[in-house]
This record gives structure tokens, sequence and C-alpha cells, in this order.
């Protein structure tokens, strides 16, 4: 399975304004393979054509003058798009990212981000459902799952990317207990075997007739002790 956990900086927060729309000033992806980062990044700074506003610039800190001689979106539009072909796309708050990658590949002439890839997955929806009630914010994330962000001293693309990788592996790393590997590849062409242990039957029990009338009593205890109150007499 191939992953890209990408994120976006941008001049602001409004990329479908009729005026002066904001855009992107850096792009960062980080690929995933079968749950292995491979290093096989992609990263740009852009030049937007626009100032960055106030709040913006204080959360990425890259100021017009560093972005004036970055190529523009459709300089490497294709490029982005090959890179991301195919794979599931992991971004934190997805719909703002996408509402700025579709606005500037439209403008470049090419499809929406949706066309090119096979899936887009929102780690905010995931974190919301995860820990409800809880700030889901990617700082927070690293904090509660215990990714260090130590160098996050401002936003950038590239290194939230790589942050947001990691608190994902954290955040999912119950989905693959059922499969074990047993060896690996190596030098000496040592074939990977892997057991799914899901296809496994698992024998079921029943409790004896001493058992159920041990339990019984238990729960009798239980619905004394609370005046009769216990919600599954009432339900049975």
């Amino acid at each position: 399975m191939r992953q890209i956990f990408l994120d976006t900086e941008t001049t602001g927060f409004n990329a479908n304004v009729a005026q002066n729309p904001d855009r992107m000033v850096e792009i960062g992806c980080v690929e995933l393979v079968n749950r292995k980062l491979t290093g096989n990044n992609l990263h740009f700074y852009l030049n937007p054509d626009r100032d960055s506003a106030e709040g913006a610039l204080r959360l990425h800190g890259l100021p017009t003058e560093f972005l004036s001689d970055k190529p523009k979106f459709a300089a490497i539009a294709q490029q982005l798009i090959d890179y991301v072909a195919g794979a599931e796309v992991i971004a934190h708050n997805a719909p703002f990212d996408l509402s700025f990658l579709d606005a500037a590949l439209v403008r470049a002439g090419h499809k929406p981000f949706k066309k090119y890839v096979d899936t887009v997955t929102d780690t905010l929806v995931m974190a919301k459902e995860m820990f409800p009630g809880k700030r889901n914010s990617l700082d927070a994330l690293c904090d509660r799952l215990e990714v260090d962000n130590s160098g996050r001293t401002l936003h950038g693309a590239l290194l939230d990317a790589e942050l947001l990788a990691d608190v994902y592996i954290n955040m999912t790393r119950g989905q693959d207990a059922l499969l074990m590997d047993v060896g690996s590849a190596n030098e000496d062409g040592v074939k990977v075997v892997q057991i799914d242990l899901s296809s496994f039957v698992l024998p079921v029990v029943a409790a004896n007739a001493q058992e159920l009338t041990a339990h019984e009593e238990v729960l009798d205890q239980i619905d004394k002790s609370s005046g009769g109150k216990t919600l599954w007499r009432k339900q049975a």
C-alpha cells in the first residue's frame, strides 16, 4: 500500500475568493509504503505572486522576498500529479489543503486533485473519532502520541508531513495486529512468509452447568446489593 502524507503552507485561508485568492507557498509530501517511510519525499517552495497575510506569515515564516525566485505552481503541477498518482493521500484537515490544490490545479489547466489519487484520508476526522472532546491539532496529537515535535518552531509543509506520518503510524498501530511476519527478506534472498492469523478458527468453550450456576449466584448478589435495580434483571 502506497500512502502519501501531504501538507501545504499558504498566503492565507481563502483559496476560492473571486479577487486575489490566497495561494500555496509550500507543499510537502512524505511517502509511506507498507507502513514504512521510504525517504522518497517531494518538497516545493512556490512563488504565489502575492504577499502572505500577516497571520499566515507568522505561521510559516516565508517572506515574499524568499519566495520571489521560486517556481510557480503551474511549473511543478505535473510533477506533483505524477508523484501522488494512485496513492492514498493523508492530510490533517484535508479540506483546507484540497481547496488550495484544486484551485491551483484548475488554474493550471488540470483536473481537481482527487481525480489523480485513490482516496484522501483526513487525520483530523480520525482524531476526533479516537479522542472526542480533546484538542486534536497536530501539536496536540504529537504530545498525546509521544511524537517528538521539538523542532517545530514554525509551520513547515515537509516537517509537518513527516510529523503527520509518525502520528498516523501511532494512531493506527493496532490495525496490523492480526498479521505476523515470519522472517524477513534479506540479501541472501530469504523469502518473507506472512501469516494471517485472522484465518484461524478459534474454538469456543462453553461454560458448564457448575460455572453457569456460580455465575448466576454472583449476579443475584449484585442484584440484591443494588436493591433490585440491576438493568439485566429488568430487561430479562
